[in-house]
């Protein structure tokens, strides 16, 4: 903990939300050391109690004068708007700000991190981190071993994501769908018995803004900006845990099948799930409530010279927010 010479004091900033809850799990789970925590929500949410680690502490109305008291590492999960305007007071007030929404991701100065990735570029910050799109984390801990030992060409995802994406009002319309309610608070159609290929607005050209996400966080994450990606995200109606289908075209050749399986399950963060004999393959389910991404179906694309097809599995509100950001504070307190 050199970086801060003592525990450092935390904020968790949209405490009483999905992934601002879900920082509180995590960092007790992981028994993040910490000196003094406060949780900040909007005035709606203030006064609120909240239980963490043992205690009871209440929730502070999130105003400009949040940061006068000393916080070291602050756990941003409020929303765009609200990251564009108190991540910077946070960060002019000392703290290192980490932060969920995409407010910051793609600003060139504001580094993307994903710790099994490129930890390294943490120490680049000047206050505030970005957590990248709960999809884009799950596949880029799949493809960094990949891109790393063989090159890749090309890059097409196929997704396949759970309501919790949505946040809590993704949640409520499946739940009330399910029983013949279609209350269609976060979706344009009922989301029960129903795949939406509609992730975000649909931009200019062509692509949903998840999609676009996805294209350009990848290439930013592994850090290479002429990387060809193409992406379709759908929203499926499960509750927990993102899927995808990757196919990857490799700039070198590979072995077979085993090779791959096995760069992947010496990878950081990955646990391969892969013999289709016995029915063996990652689950939603079996990943939800899980820090790991899950990797199977390995197999050769038999259309590309060097390619290959996968599925990747992980828990979008742990990983894939949650725990990716208490990750990135545990970075900072080791450097």
């Amino acid at each position: 903990m050199s970086g801060y010479g003592k525990k450092p004091n935390l904020a968790i900033v949209g405490a009483t939300g999905l992934v601002g809850g879900t920082f509180l799990k995590v960092l007790e789970e992981r028994k993040f050391p910490y000196g003094e925590i406060h949780m900040l929500a909007t005035a709606k949410s203030a006064g609120r109690t909240l239980t963490f680690d043992g205690r009871t502490y209440i929730v502070e109305e999130l105003t400009e004068r949040s940061f006068d008291k000393p916080i070291d590492i602050a756990l941003f999960s409020a929303g765009g708007e609200t990251s564009g305007i108190f991540a910077p007071i946070a960060a002019g007030h000392g703290a290192t700000v980490v932060d969920n929404s995409s407010q910051w991701r793609m600003d060139p100065t504001v580094p993307l991190i994903v710790p099994e990735v490129n930890p390294d570029d943490a120490r680049k910050n000047r206050g505030i981190i970005a957590n990248p799109n709960c999809s884009t984390i799950q596949a880029v801990v799949a493809l960094k071993p990949l891109y790393d030992k063989y090159g890749i060409k090309r890059i097409v995802y196929s997704t396949y994501q759970a309501v919790s994406g949505s946040g809590l009002k993704g949640i409520r319309d499946l739940e009330e769908g399910l029983k013949g309610n279609d209350i269609m608070q976060a979706y344009p159609h009922p989301i029960a018995g129903n795949c939406l290929p509609h992730i975000d607005v649909f931009t200019d050209n062509g692509y949903t803004k998840e999609e676009m996400k996805m294209i350009d966080e990848t290439r930013k994450i592994l850090g290479d900006e002429k990387l060809a990606v193409t992406v379709t995200t759908v929203r499926v109606p499960i509750f927990e845990s993102h899927s995808e289908a990757i196919n990857v075209e490799f700039e070198r050749p590979f072995g077979d099948a085993e090779e791959i399986k096995a760069v992947l399950a010496d990878a950081p963060g990955i646990v391969v799930r892969d013999d289709p004999g016995n029915n063996i393959y990652p689950l939603a389910r079996e990943a939800a409530g899980q820090d790991a991404v899950f990797v199977g179906r390995i197999r050769r694309d038999f259309s590309v010279e060097s390619g290959v097809n996968f599925w990747c599995v992980a828990d979008n509100i742990r990983k894939g927010a949650a725990t990716n950001a208490v990750q990135i504070a545990e970075l900072l307190i080791k450097q």
